[in-house]
């Protein structure tokens, strides 16, 4: 008995002992989780550390540099700006580099072309400029439902050419709500007309008020049969309008079945217009970036990876050379997904989206939810104005400094002999010009409160403005990059890279683009596209010089291929304004996502192979390609 009692208390203690060891295990991964990245911060560089110990030559000593860089830059244990300065620190103790030599690589040119991009771009965002811009562009495409997805792409898009893609997605979204909360209401409104309509068509003024007729009139015969008509009569009459009473409710349940059903119709589908409205604007904001050299960070990137690797390149890429290569294969992408996201949404109907029928007049209402935004914004003011014509003589400028096909004006009065003036400097001149313009006309009228002195105007800009607007942090990514650009050049790990990567001569040149692009366009769902595109470029750069193809056959399309992040909300700051923004769920971005990353990755290796190939000569491995990497 006692033998049997303690095996009785020794398998319930068993019994109770598993939960608490689940619940125990349970807390220490949770606590586990919560210490992650300091966890990551201590172990990484240990795992890694045999790497320079087993190698210890400056290729191996800069491979770990590298590998730990990105591994922290995936797992963003710590800030990416920070994981940007480990070069500072690497490569001199690793005796990779000297400081001075590194630190020169944070402040470059490419440096200087992004920085005056975005001062441009926060004084267009500081006077509201874009705004006005977006709305006119509506005013002009209109509210047709069928059309109206392509009137927003097409904005966003255009804005996030000279602006943040987040400014240009976070402005568009309130205002693509608005409009179809009052698409719908109108939609609501006109159903409830032309059911008022059909009542009174059907002879039907209420079905309501004729129950209560009906129901007068059943009354009153039973008066008449109370007074003495024959009972017969009186019950015969009563079946009749007993029949007549059902019959009327029948058809008023039907009615508000139809009304309910049409309702509930309606909910759907512009619950699903919703959906695709955000997508297409947050989808459209990463696609118009492509566009212009200083529209995504990537596209810099680029710049100054060839310009680094590859010195004696003659400025083959510059602001007018990628707008002509690149706003064909955006306007070719954005009309794809315009197209699938309006299938996947919306529907497709050619004849009503294309056809030429005349506009309804209920539309007047959602017209108006545009007119009374744009209303709000007044006339153009001075400084409007004046950054309008700064941003306009800017793009002209980067435009005709060295368009390639004739002499630019910056090769006739400053670069014959070297290339002093690039894209850098023009933007660092008319950005500057922000803070030299006051923001209103000077007045002798506009005096202080006392009346002693005279008021000036501020300027268009001021630098406590643009110290608490401008990314700082995109900056040290992008020295950050140049850095190990640099590094993986000095020490000689380019070189090794090439070397490894020979056999893939045997690949068809398109082939190893597209697998490329797949590789990069899946990595950078994941991690950020600016970390992906730096730390691709260079081997990318190394791969293209071993196997004698032209190097921005594959570096053009990977870097691309970095801004087709839509299957996640955590992607890009874009898609998670919009995910938070919207009734969306994470498998709705991951449906519409997925396809739009094969047309963007078949989109640009189309660009690449057509056009491409004659704007930059892509077929033949140019002179300034073949260097010899010391370590």
């Amino acid at each position: 008995m006692f033998c049997w009692c303690s095996c009785q208390r020794a398998n319930t203690s068993d019994a109770l002992s598993v939960p608490w060891n689940m619940a125990g295990c349970c807390a220490s991964l949770h606590v586990l989780w919560k210490y992650r990245n300091y966890i990551i911060i201590v172990l990484t560089p240990l795992l890694l550390l045999p790497l320079p110990l087993l190698i210890p030559t400056p290729a191996g000593k800069c491979g770990f540099a590298i590998i730990l860089m990105a591994l922290f830059w995936c797992t963003e244990c710590i800030p990416l700006a920070v994981t940007a300065l480990l070069p500072v620190i690497l490569f001199p103790m690793l005796q990779i580099m000297e400081s001075d030599e590194v630190c020169i690589q944070y402040l470059k040119d490419s440096n200087m072309l992004f920085f005056g991009g975005l001062v441009v771009a926060i004084a267009v965002e500081q006077w509201n400029l874009h705004k006005r811009i977006a709305l006119q562009v509506l005013l002009v495409v209109g509210v047709k439902p069928s059309l109206l997805m392509v009137g927003f792409m097409s904005t966003t898009a255009f804005l996030s050419m000279w602006i943040s893609n987040s400014a240009a997605t976070a402005m568009m979204l309130p205002i693509s709500k608005a409009v179809l909360d009052q698409l719908s209401d109108t939609e609501a409104t006109a159903e409830e007309k032309e059911w008022e309509m059909m009542a009174v068509n059907d002879g039907d003024e209420n079905p309501a008020f004729q129950m209560e007729d009906e129901k007068t009139d059943f009354d009153s015969a039973l008066d008449v049969q109370e007074n003495g008509f024959s009972k017969d009569a009186a019950k015969h009459e009563n079946s009749q309008e007993l029949r007549d009473c059902r019959e009327d409710d029948a058809y008023c349940c039907a009615k508000r079945a139809e009304a309910e059903q049409r309702r509930v119709q309606r909910e759907q589908k512009y619950s699903r217009l919703s959906k695709g409205m955000s997508l297409g604007i947050c989808y459209s904001a990463s696609i118009g970036g492509t566009a212009t050299l200083t529209g995504t960070t990537p596209n810099v990137i680029l710049k100054g990876q060839i310009d680094e690797l590859f010195p004696n390149n003659g400025g083959i890429i510059n602001y007018a050379s990628w707008f002509g290569f690149s706003f064909p294969n955006m306007i070719l992408t954005l009309v794809l997904s315009w197209l699938w996201l309006q299938c996947l949404f919306v529907g497709f109907n050619f004849k009503e989206s294309f056809g030429c029928c005349s506009k309804r007049s209920d539309r007047k209402e959602d017209y108006q939810v545009i007119k009374d935004e744009h209303k709000k914004l007044g006339r153009m003011s001075f400084a409007e104005a004046c950054v309008l014509l700064i941003f306009t003589l800017l793009v002209l400028l980067w435009f005709t400094r060295d368009p390639g096909f004739i002499p630019g004006w910056a090769t006739v009065l400053f670069n014959q002999h070297k290339k002093y003036v690039t894209d850098g400097t023009v933007a660092i001149l008319m950005s500057s010009l922000f803070f030299c313009i006051p923001s209103s006309l000077p007045s002798c009228l506009c005096r202080s409160s006392n009346g002693d002195s005279v008021e000036a105007p501020p300027p268009l800009l001021s630098w406590s403005i643009v110290h608490q607007k401008l990314p700082w942090n995109t900056l040290l990514l992008l020295g950050g990059g140049f850095a190990l650009a640099h590094g993986s050049e000095k020490s000689g790990l380019s070189a090794w890279l090439g070397d490894t990567l020979i056999p893939l001569q045997n690949i068809p040149p398109f082939a190893i683009s597209i697998l490329l692009c797949l590789l990069v366009a899946l990595f950078t769902e994941c991690s950020s596209n600016t970390a992906t595109t730096t730390l691709f470029l260079p081997i990318l750069a190394s791969m293209a010089v071993a196997i004698k193809i032209h190097p921005m056959y594959v570096m053009i399309p990977c870097t691309f291929a970095s801004n087709l992040a839509f299957m996640l909300p955590v992607a890009t700051p874009p898609n998670a304004i919009a995910f938070s923004f919207g009734n969306l769920k994470v498998m709705d971005m991951v449906k519409a996502g997925s396809m739009l990353n094969i047309i963007g990755v078949l989109t640009i290796n189309l660009a690449i192979n057509t056009w491409g190939v004659a704007m930059f000569d892509l077929d033949t491995f140019p002179e300034w390609a073949n260097v010899t990497v010391k370590p």
